[in-house]
Parts: C-alpha cells; structure tokens; sequence
C-alpha cells in the first residue's frame, strides 16, 4: 500500500471535504483557471475564493502561477492517486465483506427454498 506522510493525506482529505474545493477542481480537470474563474460558478469574491484555492494549494492538489495581477491554477493529480491508493486498502475490505454477505444470503435463500 503506498502510504503517504500523514499531514499531507490530512491535507488533501480536509481540502476534498468540501463541494466548493471538489467542484474547483473540477474545473481545473478541464484546464488551467484564474481564480475569478474559479469564484463565478459560486459567485463567491476573489478573497473568497482565494482562501479555498490556498487550502488545495496546501495540500498539494494545485500549483499557482502569479503573473501580474493574475493568479492562474492548474490541477495537480498526484496527491489524489495517492490519495486513492490509500482508500483502495479500504475497498478490498468492503469487497470481501461484501462478498460474504452474498454467500450468507444465497445459503439463507437456499434453506427456504427446502
């Protein structure tokens, strides 16, 4: 399992935990944005904004390049497939629980049938 430092994961789980940040990447999926193009889906202000781009920037999530008066965010994948591969341990958990539970329900289903 590949493990990231744990303030990083910490990091990028509290920045994924909100729908505006998630949404702002998003967007970024599609391409670089400025940060107005960021804040008008949510017609939130340019300070507003700004603070959620700083908290994926934290965590590693975007990078942003300031040229002049404009700050231009890109999205950087990385820590999310790290990110994943922490939570796919998760999923072969649920998976086998899963799994056996549709045994126990086939068995039960069987013995009514009888």
């Amino acid at each position: 399992m590949v493990e990231l430092n744990t303030e990083r994961l910490d990091a990028v789980f509290n920045a994924l935990g909100d729908p505006t940040r998630r949404q702002m990447l998003r967007l970024l999926a599609d391409g670089e944005r400025t940060i107005g193009e960021l804040a008008a889906p949510f017609d939130m202000s340019f300070a507003g904004a700004s603070k959620h781009v700083k908290t994926l920037e934290n965590a590693g999530l975007i990078s942003r390049i300031v040229q002049g008066r404009t700050h231009l965010c890109t999205l950087e994948a990385a820590p999310l497939a790290a990110a994943e591969d922490w939570l796919r341990f998760y999923q072969g958990f649920w998976t086998e629980r899963l799994d056996a539970l549709e045994r126990e329900l086939e068995s039960a289903n069987k013995k009514r049938r009888k």
